[in-house]
């Protein structure tokens, strides 16, 4: 897939970023048209490009969070190092970086610094708890944070621990909220006519908001909400349901009309004239009963079977999909929703498409993650460094 014309064209974004959230962000701003230069220690790359499963020593997660990023190979603690920095500051749109605070000051890179090279430069800082505050120094990854934002708490059995993700859950929202963040900060410069500033961006509050209302519930009733399982206290029937042919299928019924095409369905008319049906909370005080039906009806019949007569009824519902079954979905094939990518090791490695659709500007993945420090000749030399500047760099191993 090699689709051009991304709204971001002529953009330039610098990429010091690691695992996962921030250069997520950077990904994103690539995959509509931006240049993204991913910059990595000489003798230390990104431990991304080892992260998750690998084939033939290339990781397969870093080809694609690595897309559409040319990669440097500079190390930014030498004076030297830290002198190519500022110039591709000075060139840059955009800087994304999740070094702890106070790590680009103790090397001279701080944003003081750059802004003053730059005005117009876009600094995205990405942090577990922020620039600031009492938690600011302790070092931080998505897992502490899923504990701490309430989603642990929340997840799981009530009868059970609290569960944790198996994914990168608390980057990956906060690495999509970076890019509204460093788009509005673009859109305040060239619309508005404003200088660039600096996102002070903590993983934990993307998701503190996504997990919901808890904090206000907490606040203003003194509750604290409990893990309901697969069951929600906004809705019912909601939850997983077990096939004849032993697959899981999710069932939702946010709406009243769909609680009623669902028991319908499973042969329960009645309940739908009582009183306590007609709000999805009161709804819920009865899972118990509403569960023995719908999951009754379901456990009797095979998926395809369930699935065809919900459909047919205008009733919600989901099979639990699997990698292979997320692949094989007539959905996904329909929509390209996961397009081949060319890569030179590999042959091509199938990957998530573009984010979303842009009917004018669609941007698209130009080519897979790339080697450590492929084009750090042609970066340099686009900062007019000549070729024994660039050898001399590279014997002092500054560059590689």
């Amino acid at each position: 897939m090699a689709t051009t014309h991304g709204p971001l064209e002529g953009l330039r974004v610098l990429d010091c970023a690691t695992i996962l959230a921030a250069p997520l962000a950077s990904q994103i701003l690539g995959d509509f048209g931006a240049d993204v230069i991913k910059i990595e220690h000489p003798e230390r790359p990104d431990a991304m490009r080892g992260h998750g499963e690998s084939v033939d020593g290339v990781g397969l997660w870093w080809t694609e969070v690595a897309r559409n990023k040319r990669t440097l190979a500079l190390d930014l603690r030498d004076a030297q190092g830290a002198d190519v920095f500022r110039r591709l500051v000075r060139t840059a749109d955009v800087l994304v970086e999740n070094f702890r605070p106070g790590t680009l000051e103790r090397w001279g890179l701080g944003w003081d610094e750059l802004h003053a090279l730059n005005p117009r430069l876009i600094m995205l800082r990405v942090t577990g708890f922020g620039q600031e505050g009492p938690y600011a120094s302790r070092p931080a990854f998505g897992t502490l944070i899923e504990a701490m934002s309430g989603f642990a708490h929340m997840t799981g059995q009530p009868d059970a621990p609290p569960t944790l993700p198996a994914f990168g859950l608390a980057d990956s929202i906060a690495g999509m909220a970076a890019v509204s963040a460093v788009l509005m900060a673009l859109y305040h410069r060239d619309a508005n006519g404003g200088d660039g500033q600096m996102i002070d961006l903590s993983l934990l509050e993307p998701i503190l908001t996504a997990v919901g209302p808890a904090p206000s519930v907490y606040d203003k009733t003194g509750v604290v909400p409990v893990r309901q399982g697969n069951r929600s206290t906004n809705n019912a029937p909601r939850n997983l349901y077990r096939s004849r042919d032993g697959h899981w299928l999710a069932v939702s019924t946010s709406a009243d009309s769909v609680a009623r095409r669902v028991l319908t369905l499973v042969g329960h008319a009645e309940v739908i004239d009582e009183p306590w049906f007609a709000r999805g909370s009161s709804r819920a005080q009865h899972a118990d009963l509403l569960d023995e039906y719908v999951g009754g009806w379901i456990a009797q019949r095979d998926r395809d079977a369930v699935l065809e007569a919900f459909t047919d009824a205008g009733a919600a519902i989901a099979a639990v999909y699997s990698a292979k079954e997320i692949v094989d979905d007539p959905q996904v094939q329909s929509r390209d929703t996961l397009v081949r990518v060319a890569h030179p090791h590999l042959g091509d490695v199938l990957q998530h498409n573009v984010l979303f659709r842009l009917s004018e500007t669609p941007g698209g993945i130009r080519f897979a993650g790339r080697d450590h420090g492929q084009d750090t000749d042609d970066i340099l030399a686009e900062l007019d460094i000549a070729a024994e500047d660039r050898d001399a760099l590279r014997s002092r191993g500054v560059v590689r």
